[in-house]
């Protein structure tokens, strides 16, 4: 149900449930965070690509096994304190950048997990939609905290209020997206980026990211401190001395993630 590969220093984790929309199982979401969990811990991994199989990159929460919980008076049996909330954390916080290649349908939950990435390339065949309050549900796996950064406010309660579903065409034109190309494409476009990604400065990709997030939430005065202290951190990596010098050289840096 989950297939992980790593080449090029680049950990690829594949939904693989593709008669069932990728969408997420008990089973499937703790797998899923333990293939997470090991990327993120792996020295030799550099960036993470996050997609599906067949026609869907992630339906969401498998509502077969949601009815059975609901009917035996389980609810929602933990599954956001358990998994979710977790895997979206995760993905929005390890030190290693992450992106997504949405091969067709993001919808509920798969959607979020898109958002919580950091790069997305969209087929121009993929649609994504907000599908909780459908069925009378609030956001969950994080969207109600990436969904406003990508879009703004208003936009994201537009979107999780009314449920409308977006083609990439519009996700492009919103910023949900960071690049649409034809379905073939998909996978070469975000491995590309991916290895790319996996070929630059490791941890100034994680003070970036470490950066932004805090930036969000913070005011001007303790961003400006948080970006000295994370531009200290660096200064004084081995990736940030070798490309200086490489520069004064005026050759291409070399980087290797220390």
């Amino acid at each position: 149900m989950i297939r992980y590969d790593v080449t090029d220093a680049v950990a690829t984790i594949t939904l693989d449930r593709p008669e069932a929309m990728n969408s997420l199982t008990a089973e499937v979401k703790s797998a899923l965070l333990e293939a997470l969990r090991h990327a993120a811990a792996d020295d030799g991994v550099r960036a993470v690509l996050l997609t599906g199989s067949g026609r869907a990159f992630c339906a969401g929460q498998d509502l077969r096994e949601h009815a059975d919980n609901l009917e035996a008076g389980r609810g929602l049996a933990g599954t956001v304190r358990e998994h979710y909330n977790p895997m979206v954390e995760l993905i929005a916080t390890m030190g290693k950048p992450v992106v997504a290649a949405v091969n067709g349908v993001a919808a509920g939950a798969g959607a979020s997990l898109a958002f919580a990435c950091d790069l997305r390339v969209a087929s121009d065949k993929a649609k994504f939609a907000l599908a909780f309050s459908g069925v009378g549900l609030a956001p969950d796996s994080g969207a109600s905290w990436t969904l406003q950064r990508l879009v703004g406010a208003g936009r994201a309660a537009e979107l999780m209020l009314l449920g409308e579903p977006l083609d990439a065409a519009r996700a492009l034109e919103l910023g949900l997206v960071t690049r649409v190309v034809p379905p073939e494409d998909v996978l070469k476009t975000a491995t590309e980026l991916a290895v790319r990604l996996a070929q630059g400065p490791t941890l100034a990709y994680a003070a970036t990211k470490a950066a932004l997030a805090y930036a969000a939430t913070n005011p001007l005065p303790e961003a400006l401190e948080m970006e000295a202290v994370l531009q200290d951190a660096c200064a004084a990596t081995q990736d940030h001395i070798d490309a200086t010098r490489a520069f004064l050289a005026k050759q291409r840096p070399s980087f290797n993630g220390r």
